[in-house]
C-alpha cells in the first residue's frame, strides 16, 4: 500500500513538472493571431505510423481575451497529398476542471482518442485541444461553448501550420459528452470565427445539447451531482455567479474537492464517486438551479442551436445513458430535421454514457470519410 501512494506521488510530481515546464508562459505571449504556434514538443506512445506533438497555442478567451491553450496533434507518416491532408478536431469529454486536468498530460492519452489508430490509417492529422484552463493557467471555463469552440477551431489552425503536418484547410470535429457540445459549438460558430477554414461536419456522441436538463434532471445520481457541482464551481469562477444562491455552505468542502480531482479512467470515476457522497446529505439550497438567475441565462447561453442546415450532422446515442437521456439527443436531431439539416442519428441499445465514443467511432469515421471525399450527406430524417 505504502509503494502504491509512493508511486501515486511520484507520477503526480512528474505531471506537475511537464506542467510547469511546457504549459506556464508569460502572458505576452497570448498576443498575436489565434491558432499560431507558440511552441511545440515530441511526446513518446503515438500509434503506429504517426508522430505526435504537445502543442501550445494561441487562442481567444470567450470573452474575447487573447490567451494560451495547450494541446496535441498528431500526424500521420509520408508526404502529404495535394491540398494538404483532412484534420480530425478531437474534442475530449470531461477530464476535470483545472489546469492538472489537460488531456496531454494523462499517462494514457493516446487510448482516449477515440478512433485514432483507424484516422491515422485513413491518412488524417487529428488535433485534441485541452480547452482553456487545462494545461493552462486555470479555471477552465466548463461548459462553456464559445471557450471551447474556439479552442477546438485554433488547434485545427495549429495542425495547418505545425511544421511536418501538412494540414489542409478541411476539417471535421468528433466529441463526445464535453466534447460533443463543443462540437456542436464549433458547428455554430466555424464560418466567422475561421472563414479561412471549411468545416464539412459535425459528429458528436452524446452530446451535451441541453444544459438545464443536464443540471435538472441528472441531480439524484453521483454523475449528475458531479457535472452541477464542476459547472457551479467553474462559473463562480468565470461568470462570477455566486454559488452561495443555490449550494449549501455544508457542500462546499466536497465540491472544492471535486474541483480538483481529474478524471482519466474509471478508477478516477470510482474516486469522484466517494467524493460525491457528502452531497447526498448536503447539495443544494434550491430542487432546479436551472430557474434561478444568473443560472438560468448561462445555461441558455451556453445550450447549443442547431448547426446551420449547411454542415452535414452525425450524432450517437446509447440507449442505455444515464447521463445526457436518449430523449434529449432525439429531440437535438428533431431540431436539426425540423431546420432542414441533412442529420444521422446512430442509436446504439445496451450502451452508456461512457462507451458512447468508443461503440461508435468505426460509424463516426466511416461517416468522415465520405465527408472527404465529397459524397452527398446521408440522412435520418423523416424515417
Amino acid at each position: 500500500m505504502r509503494l502504491a501512494w509512493l508511486l501515486a506521488f511520484v507520477l503526480l510530481a512528474v505531471s506537475a513538472a511537464a506542467q510547469t515546464a511546457f504549459y506556464d508562459a508569460p502572458r505576452v505571449d497570448a498576443r498575436g493571431k489565434p491558432g499560431t504556434l507558440v511552441r511545440a514538443q515530441a511526446m513518446e506512445g503515438a500509434p503506429l505510423n504517426a508522430a505526435a506533438y504537445r502543442v501550445l497555442y494561441r487562442s481567444t478567451s470567450f470573452d474575447g481575451r487573447p490567451i494560451l491553450v495547450s494541446g496535441v496533434v498528431i500526424v500521420p507518416q509520408g508526404a502529404p497529398p495535394p491540398g494538404g491532408r483532412p484534420i480530425v478536431a478531437w474534442a475530449h469529454p470531461t477530464s476535470g476542471i483545472v489546469p492538472p486536468c489537460a488531456p496531454s498530460l494523462a499517462l494514457f492519452f493516446f487510448q482516449q482518442v477515440q478512433g485514432l489508430r483507424t484516422m491515422v490509417r485513413n491518412g488524417y492529422v487529428v488535433a485534441a485541444t485541452d480547452y482553456p484552463g487545462l494545461g493552462t493557467p486555470g479555471p477552465h471555463p466548463y461548459l462553456v461553448g464559445l471557450s471551447e469552440a474556439r479552442a477546438v477551431i485554433d488547434s485545427v489552425r495549429v495542425a495547418r501550420s505545425l511544421p511536418g503536418a501538412g494540414g489542409g484547410s478541411r476539417f471535421i470535429v468528433w466529441g463526445h459528452s464535453q466534447g460533443g457540445h463543443a462540437a456542436l459549438f464549433t458547428g455554430l460558430i466555424a464560418k466567422s470565427y475561421a472563414p479561412e477554414l471549411t468545416l464539412l461536419g459535425v459528429a458528436a456522441a452524446a452530446p451535451a445539447s441541453e444544459l438545464a436538463d443536464l443540471m435538472d434532471d441528472d441531480l439524484s445520481t453521483p454523475a449528475g451531482k458531479n457535472i452541477t457541482a464542476m459547472t457551479l464551481w467553474s462559473w463562480q469562477r468565470v461568470y462570477d455567479a455566486p454559488m452561495d444562491k443555490v449550494v449549501d455552505p455544508r457542500a462546499m468542502p466536497a465540491i472544492d474537492k471535486l474541483a480538483r480531482e481529474c478524471i482519466e479512467g474509471p478508477w478516477d470515476i470510482s474516486v469522484r464517486n466517494r467524493t460525491t457522497r457528502p452531497l447526498e446529505q448536503h447539495f443544494l439550497t434550491v430542487a432546479h438551479p436551472a430557474d434561478v438567475e444568473p443560472w438560468r441565462d448561462l445555461l441558455a447561453k451556453n445550450t447549443p442551436g442547431p448547426v446551420p442546415r449547411d454542415i452535414p450532422v452525425f450524432l450517437a446515442q446509447g440507449l442505455d445513458d444515464a447521463i445526457i437521456r436518449p430523449a434529449v439527443t432525439q429531440n437535438y436531431f428533431d431540431r436539426l430535421c425540423k431546420g432542414g439539416s441533412k442529420a444521422r442519428l446512430y442509436l446504439m441499445p445496451g450502451v452508456g454514457h461512457g462507451g458512447a465514443a468508443m461503440k461508435s467511432a468505426l460509424e463516426a469515421i466511416a461517416w468522415m470519410t465520405a465527408r472527404f471525399a465529397g459524397e452527398t450527406p446521408p440522412s435520418d430524417c423523416g424515417k
